[in-house]
């Protein structure tokens, strides 16, 4: 086994695992089982050491070698840990005294590489050039690095370039790109905090965070195709969730005044700079409200996320800045169409739209419906427009199954999308509580359905006799966590705000 593992070796993977070889003949252990104590991190030490440089003479810390420059008896390094890099001094005469001068040049000249990760013992010290740096009088190696890490060089003129900026390389190979790219890791860091940010602001307004089934006996919730498994037990087909908005308000029936989740779904469409087929949605519903209050609801969480990351309600997205401060515009949606276009479609039948598109350049498909054919005439025209948090109103009641009647416009919901940066971030309902208008619009869906609309909605029958128990007024909304945190981290594509987005798989010889 371990000749046809070597057979498709890199040149330096095999010297890499001679070196491993050797270091076990020394008895040294390149994969100690034993904990090390870190008393200190990287950037604790950068932070802080000019200010208090008497707490930095005793420190232990473990680190990834991402540089070495050797000076004979001496070495300088940089290693690297969770917060940041530093620079460690490394001495042969301190750490190996006497007969051991031997194994330093043996261990440090020839088997230690870039990319082996060690723990250190020593204090600080600042070097003539002014670098903070670890002064080591021991160390010990956690763990050998068989791959070579892809090096990042740097041109005639200075600037930084590396090997993997290759986004193939980065996204199949996170791992790596988090290695050397520190402001990646940012990132996630960033999208973490946006998370909690949010989650904080929902627990201090009383909502209550739950879980929902992931595998659903119906994909409901949403206008999209779904995956679908089956379940050898119950000998039954089941779907990944496109949404969990049902099952949410199930728990508004139920008697929860207010519930989120944030939750994996799973969409089988097309992929591309802001769509991944598993991405994540914060959905939440607060009983006796509406769509108005969740407008000014909406508007404080993002404000407060936006602040909570970056200590202002502006950021840099792109060539624009863009401003969460609130209260956001908002346009109604035939209103948007009509100052795109000049024509105001509201009462248009199905072959008047289809005549329109044409007009446009719009491309549709024979499937499409008039609610179909409204989302596509707003998303060419007008969405890309919208670069400030811009909330579009009152939707066509076609493309709007779960929302309920405009209370003063006929044919119109109440439902919002929140609109950055000419994309869709969010999506509110006055939620439909009515059992049998609901039934009648899941059957609407079904013809939809029935004509070649594989994206139209199942009827879900123990929804509906869950509303007919009662579901008081309830407002609800979706948010795009991925999107969001693409905004609010200045990345125009959802694969830089997902660890591991979805790629086709690698062929391994």
């Amino acid at each position: 086994m371990e000749l046809q593992a070597a057979s498709s070796l890199s040149e330096q993977e095999i010297v890499r695992r001679e070196k491993l070889s050797e270091l076990r003949k020394l008895g040294i252990d390149p994969y100690p089982p034993e904990s090390f104590l870190v008393n200190v991190t990287a950037k604790d030490i950068l932070e802080n050491y000019e200010r208090d440089k008497l707490n930095y003479k005793d420190i232990s810390i473990c680190g990834r070698i991402m540089s070495i420059r050797d000076m004979g008896k001496a070495c300088f390094a940089v290693i690297q840990d969770a917060t940041a890099r530093i620079q460690i001094y490394v001495k042969r005469d301190e750490i190996c005294p006497g007969e051991d001068k031997k194994l330093y040049d043996l261990v440090w000249k020839k088997l230690i590489d870039i990319g082996d990760i060690i723990g250190i013992k020593g204090y600080v010290f600042t070097t003539k050039t002014g670098e903070i740096t670890i002064h080591v009088l021991s160390f010990k190696l956690l763990s050998k690095s068989l791959r070579p890490l892809p090096v990042v060089k740097t041109t005639e003129d200075g600037k930084a370039h590396d090997e993997v900026s290759d986004p193939e390389f980065r996204y199949r190979q996170r791992y790596a790109d988090l290695i050397i790219h520190p402001h990646v890791r940012e990132n996630f860091r960033k999208r973490s905090k946006i998370v909690q940010s949010i989650r904080n602001f929902l627990l201090d307004a009383g909502l209550l965070e739950v879980e929902t089934p992931i595998l659903q006996p119906i994909p409901g919730g949403a206008t999209a195709r779904p995956f679908i498994t089956h379940h050898n037990a119950l000998d039954i087909p089941l779907y990944l969730r496109i949404a969990n908005e049902l099952y949410l308000k199930r728990l508004i029936v139920g008697g929860y005044d207010g519930v989120f989740e944030f939750a994996k779904d799973f969409r089988n469409e097309g992929m591309d700079k802001t769509h991944n087929p598993e991405f994540t949605v914060l959905e939440f519903y607060v009983a006796w409200k509406d769509y108005f209050w969740m407008m000014e609801f909406c508007e404080k969480l993002l404000e407060k996320a936006v602040t909570d990351l970056h200590g202002t309600t502006e950021v840099r997205v792109g060539e624009h800045a863009i401003d969460f401060k609130a209260p956001f515009k908002r346009v109604k949606f035939f209103d948007a169409i009509k100052e795109a276009s000049g024509e105001d479609v509201r009462n248009y039948d199905e072959q008047a739209l289809r005549a329109f598109c044409k007009k446009h350049n719009i491309q549709t498909e024979p499937s499409m419906g008039r609610g179909k054919l409204f989302d596509e005439i707003f998303s060419e025209l007008c969405e890309k427009k919208f670069i400030q948090p811009t909330f579009i109103l009152d939707y066509p009641v076609e493309m709007s199954p779960l929302t309920k009647k405009h209370r003063s416009e006929p044919g119109l919901v109440e439902r919002f999308e929140l609109m950055v940066n000419g994309k869709e971030i969010a999506n509110a309902y006055t939620e439909l509580n009515d059992p049998i208008d609901q039934r009648q619009r899941f059957e609407e869906q079904l013809k939809e359905r029935e004509r070649g609309d594989d994206e139209a909605m199942y009827i879900d029958h123990d929804f509906l006799r869950a509303l007919e128990y009662g579901m008081p007024p309830t407002a609800g909304i979706g948010i795009g966590i991925d999107r969001l945190c693409m905004l609010l981290t200045n990345n125009d594509s959802i694969q830089e705000v997902l660890f591991f987005p979805q790629m086709r798989p690698e062929k391994f010889s």
